[in-house]
């Protein structure tokens, strides 16, 4: 079903019919209109997202000077993002809403609610606020000094002399990029915002991986180096490389590395921002635009107890069932992920095993999808494992999405540093989360449609992103993936245990002054996942506050509006009409609710 049928009911339908011709051509232009200036924020946000740009393939022809630019790090760049939002706004608001059909006025809506949103960051002078908060501009998750090289690796393709010469060119930008938040940071830190001590050491980590090394032996050296080879191409470009890594990045990086020493030696234990000028209010709303709620920092806290009690019940019964009745359910989910039958060894052979089934598992997955969606992607995902380089502060797992133009697959990626992190049991419903019919199938359909304005194609909302991530899970159980596989469904209800922990943790810590130990504690405790993937967890809700909890309140919503779907339509129930709100795009979940009961009306 495409977008321009989701809205569209028998007496709406009846009613346009009705409507006089000129009637039905004004608000025809006023879509248009809409949508012209929807595509010009578009194109003009991008001179300011090189980076955007080559990830969806479209720095080329008008655009093509964006394959050799870096984004603007600096603070001046970061008042340009307020700047243009402001202005954005007030033309948006200029269209009457009134003279819109359905599907443009919820354009409208969703744009408007981003752009309020992002202009409310404006008053925290400090970190990111325009979009995902972020308090501390370097971290084991943010900074150039990771961000770039996994970048250039991933994502900027070779295949001919303009786009090697970008490459150099990129890497030049790539020191400037470097200073820039350099110099940010030592002026966030002049207020008293960095890093917890912890947050450091791993940052001083990662960047000592890049920069205690040979310049030839650097990342941009050795892929482009791969890269010119598979091109036909002379290799001078990569000794071009090597010489600005030497003489310029490498100065800024020593840079950049004497502040976050001399901060460390400064920093507290604290992991909390409430520690940070105004951090109370900070979090609030970091919570609310993550999860695209008004949840207090109690409220989800409670939540997430609640929540905690009755997935652990669920687990209960299962493990009770295989014969693992003694200690409480963390004790044996520890124990579980203990057991030799549930590891990978930890050796080079034993993670490409265990890539190896995460393939196995999307291709099962993606051969059933026509069950529940009328509309597939069309790209292909890959499964690919996070670079080593960066590995000690990434992510468990996540994904990028394929560029536009089809030249770049979507990637589903997974972090090896230790395969005991990575319990078989667990194995599938991550690949359900993150592949299919998780962030792929929801990132992917919207992507790939025309019907959707491209501004709106990448929507950043994480409550409904996330949210559709963690209900895929669901879906992916009551498909009966786990037939005959007890331990995989204790693993996806571990999942939803983890999520919902995570509610309890990241307001334990940002609203109730939790330490970071208390909180890896209870995490452990509750969940059974390994310490070190489990510190890695705790360290990252210390650094992106909020965002931990989209995803167990973007799935509540998201699973409550599929049921009420469900029971209303009866004997008639579709999935596929169910989970054609896909066409629609990204939005806060508040739209969601009103338009998914709109449709079951």
């Amino acid at each position: 079903m495409r977008r321009r049928q989701f809205l569209a009911s028998a007496s709406l339908t009846t009613a346009l019919a009705a409507f006089p011709a000129a009637v039905r051509a004004a608000q025809g232009n006023r879509d248009a209109d809409l949508r012209a200036m929807l595509d010009r924020f578009f194109y003009a946000r991008l001179e300011d997202n090189p980076e955007g740009a080559t990830s969806l393939g479209l720095d080329t022809g008008e655009r093509a000077h964006l394959k050799s630019k870096l984004s603007d790090a600096s603070r001046a760049g970061q008042a340009r993002q307020f700047a243009r939002a402001k202005q954005e706004l007030a033309a948006l608001k200029a269209i009457p809403r009134d003279q819109l059909g359905d599907n443009a006025n919820l354009d409208a809506e969703v744009m408007e609610y981003s752009l309020e949103r992002t202009i409310a960051g404006e008053k925290f002078d400090y970190g990111a606020s325009a979009g995902r908060y972020a308090p501390y501009v370097l971290t084991q998750l943010t900074g150039a000094y990771r961000d770039v090289p996994d970048f250039l690796s991933n994502q900027h393709r070779v295949r001919d002399a303009a786009e090697a010469d970008a490459y150099v060119a990129r890497v030049e930008a790539f020191a400037t990029a470097v200073d820039a938040e350099t110099q940010r940071q030592r002026e966030d830190a002049a207020k008293g915002v960095f890093a917890p001590d912890y947050i450091l050491d791993t940052t001083l980590k990662q960047l000592g991986a890049i920069r205690d090394q040979a310049p030839a032996a650097t990342g941009p050296v050795t892929d482009l180096t791969a890269k010119l080879k598979a091109a036909n191409l002379p290799p001078e470009r990569a000794q071009a490389v090597e010489k600005l890594m030497a003489e310029r990045v490498f100065p800024a990086l020593d840079r950049q590395r004497a502040l976050v020493t001399d901060l460390r030696r400064r920093a507290t234990h604290d992991a909390g921002v409430w520690r940070l000028p105004n951090g109370e209010a900070y979090y609030a709303a970091a919570a609310s635009a993550a999860t695209t709620t008004e949840l207090t920092g109690d409220e989800i806290h409670r939540l997430g107890l609640e929540q905690v009690a009755q997935i652990s019940g669920r687990i209960d019964g299962i493990l009770k069932g295989q014969g693992m009745s003694q200690g409480t359910v963390g004790d044996r989910l520890v124990a579980l992920n203990k057991r030799p039958d549930q590891l990978f060894p930890n050796t080079d052979p034993g993670r490409e095993a265990l890539l190896e089934a995460l393939r196995e598992q999307v291709a099962a997955m993606t051969a059933r999808l026509p069950e529940q969606f009328a509309v597939l992607p069309k790209a292909p995902v890959e499964v690919r494992r996070v670079p080593e380089a960066i590995q000690a502060g990434a992510p468990g797992g996540y994904y990028q999405s394929a560029s536009l133009d089809g030249t770049r697959p979507a990637i589903y990626f997974i972090n090896l540093r230790d395969t005991f992190d990575r319990p078989k049991f667990g194995l599938a419903t991550l690949s359900h989360h993150e592949g299919v019919p998780g962030h792929h199938l929801q990132v992917m359909t919207a992507l790939e449609s025309d019907d959707i304005p491209l501004i709106r194609r990448r929507g950043g909302y994480s409550g409904y992103t996330e949210g559709w991530a963690l209900y895929s899970e669901q879906l992916a159980d009551e498909m009966g993936m786990y037939e005959g596989d007890p331990l995989g469904q204790v693993g996806y209800l571990q999942s939803l245990l983890f999520r919902a922990t995570r509610l309890v943790v990241d307001s334990g810590m940002h609203a109730k002054r939790w330490s970071r130990e208390k909180a890896t504690d209870y995490l452990i405790a509750t969940t059974g996942i390994a310490r070190g993937r489990s510190q890695g967890e705790i360290d990252r809700y210390t650094v992106w506050p909020g965002q931990a909890c989209s995803y167990k309140i973007g799935h509540t919503v998201w699973a409550r509006l599929r049921d009420e779907a469900k029971e209303k339509a009866g004997a008639n129930w579709d999935p596929k009409a169910f989970h054609s709100v896909l066409t629609l795009g990204a939005m806060p979940l508040t739209v969601l609710e009103r338009v998914a009961r709109a449709r079951m009306a």
